[in-house]
Formats: C-alpha cells, structure tokens, sequence
C-alpha cells in the first residue's frame, strides 16, 4: 500500500479537521491484531473488537481537531489537540502503525498544556 492511501486513512478519521467518532467505520480500519496503548496511563487495549466496546461506551468523547499528519511506510505519526466536555485541553501525538493495509497500532500520547518559564523568554517565539 502506498503512503498517499495511509495518510487518506488517518485524515479520513477526521472530516474538516475534527475527529468523527464512528466506532464501526474504525473497527473496519483496523487489523485483527489491533492494539492501542496509552503509556501515560498504563493502559492497553488488545483487538479490535475491544476498541468498538470501549468507544461505543465512551461516555463524553472529546472534540478533536487534526493538526497534522507526518510518515511513510507503515508508521505515521498524527498530531492533534483534544477538547474534553467539561474541561481540559490536550496536545495528542499518536503514532499509528499500518500491517496489511490496516491499521495494526496506536500508541497515544497526551500532554496538557503548561506555562512556559520566563527565563527562556528571549529564546522563543509564542505560538
């Protein structure tokens, strides 16, 4: 498979740029053998089918919104940011790994926003 087709798959989880949760559309995206692990929380999910569940219990899913998309060959990277309802605001960088044309791996990253310290000041441009 090539890249162009890995990245149509990444970004057509997304429409305009915000995550659209479709949990079965997501379950024919992804291989048999799916996993998807959140080191920050030492959580794993371990098939596909267990990724449905878990989406379609997910009580308030958060707004996500597509930053952008880096990779080639099976592993992709995907940056976003994540709005949950009733607060919080996450920075996420996943990175996805393909088999067979499907998607065989997620490991998922979250980092919440902080102040950055004065004394680099004169160094950096704000974002």
């Amino acid at each position: 498979m090539n890249d162009d087709r890995y990245r149509e798959i990444i970004e057509g989880l997304f429409g305009d740029g915000v995550l659209k949760l479709d949990a079965q559309a997501e379950h024919e995206l992804r291989h048999e053998d799916y996993v998807m692990e959140m080191p920050q929380s030492g959580e794993r999910i371990r098939g596909r089918d267990k990724m449905r569940q878990f989406q379609e219990a997910y009580p308030n899913p958060p707004k996500a919104v597509l930053r952008r998309v880096v990779g080639s060959g099976e592993v992709w990277v995907m940056e976003a940011t994540s709005d949950y309802p009733g607060g919080g605001t996450y920075h996420v960088a996943n990175i996805v790994e393909f088999r067979e044309g499907k998607i065989l791996k997620e490991t998922r990253y979250y980092a919440e926003p902080f102040e950055a310290p004065a004394w680099r000041a004169e160094w950096v441009e704000r974002m």
